[in-house]
Parts: C-alpha cells; structure tokens; sequence
C-alpha cells in the first residue's frame, strides 16, 4: 500500500471538491479552468508556469506515540509484523501569475482561505474522502493545522531556495506504511481448562 501518496492524493482530492463546489473559486479550478492542484513543490509550479494550490509533502516523521504497537494476530499461528506510522507535514502554497500583483495577492488570499475552511470543517478524512490505495478502505486521516515558528518557516523556504510566499502548513497523521517482511509463526493460543486440569490449543 502505498500511504504517503494516498495521503497526498486524498488531501487533493477533498480540497479539488472544495474549491469546486465555491461559487468563486470554481470557475478556476473547474475545467476548462486554468487552475490546479499539484503534489510539487511552489517552485515546480512556477517554473512550468502553473496555477492553483501546491500541496507539497515536505516533511515525513515517525508517530512515537504508537510505534511500539504489537504485531497483529491474523491466523491460528501467524502474526503480522506491525507497519511503521508516520505523520506527514504538508505546506500548502497558492500560485498565482497575475499581471497584476494586487489581483494576485487577493486570489491567493481567497485559494489559502478555502484551505483553511475546508480542513476546519472537514478535519477527519474517510469514507469517500480518501483516494489511492485508501479507497474502499476503513483508513482515517487527521488533519491538523500547525504553526510553524519563523525560524522553521525560513528553513523550508531556504530548502526551496525561493523567497517567502503565503502559505500554510498541515500536519496529517496517522499513515501507515506497511511492512514488507512476511507473516511470522507463532505459537497457538492456549486455553487452560482448570476443571480439567488441562491447556489446549485454539482451534484444536
């Protein structure tokens, strides 16, 4: 399963819908609109002279809360080694090539507004939200707006080797990538029977 992707392509797809489904926003982002959602970086965008909202995975860290899970019992005598859990930090990035600045500075504001709405509303992905390997899937994503102090904001930009643009920045957890080891052997489950003095084995 492929997580990290499926994450990204649910938070696009629940965004997409968004910005479709608003009076304002729709005309350029529905077809045959001249906006779009990329996964690339706000430099990619610009350099193939995109527009829209990029949502760019930058950041990829382990859930120290449950990294300890225990593997999973699946058979009579097999256990499924547990799949690593991530939270990933995405920075959402509106792109705007306005002749004019102050019209792009106003469309910018309205795209990162309806990021911000959306995911306040909508802070739980599942069901139909989600997309990629997660669809049809009992997966849930959580969503939660971060604040960055500026001196984390000035190393994601560094990174991007650009300037400073409006932008926010989401933490989604938990994605879980799965293991690719196979099913290990274990021993039967027993189950004591004192009244007869003994202990037998699940499924026997």
């Amino acid at each position: 399963m492929a997580a990290l992707l499926a994450t990204s392509q649910s938070l696009s797809h629940v965004v997409r819908q968004s910005f479709e489904a608003d009076s304002g926003l729709g005309k350029l982002f529905k077809p045959p609109g001249t906006m779009g959602l990329s996964l690339g970086t706000p430099k990619e965008m610009r350099d193939r002279n995109k527009e829209g909202l990029s949502i760019w995975l930058y950041r990829v860290i382990r859930d120290e809360e449950r990294l300890n899970d225990p593997p999973v019992r699946v058979g009579f005598s097999q256990i499924k080694y547990p799949p690593l859990p991530l939270r990933l930090h995405y920075l959402m990035v509106p792109i705007v090539n306005a002749a004019d600045p102050l019209a792009g500075a106003e469309t910018e504001q309205r795209i990162l507004e309806k990021v911000l709405q959306t995911f306040h509303d909508h802070p739980q992905l599942r069901g139909m939200d989600l997309q990629g390997d997660f669809k049809d899937t009992e997966s849930e994503l959580n969503v939660r707006l971060e604040s960055l102090s500026l001196e984390e904001i000035t190393r994601v930009w560094d990174a991007l080797e650009g300037s400073y643009q409006l932008s926010v920045s989401y933490e989604v957890g938990v994605a879980y990538v799965e293991s690719a080891l196979q099913m290990g052997k274990v021993s039967p489950v027993n189950v004591a029977l004192p009244e007869y003095g003994v202990s037998i084995p699940v499924g026997v």
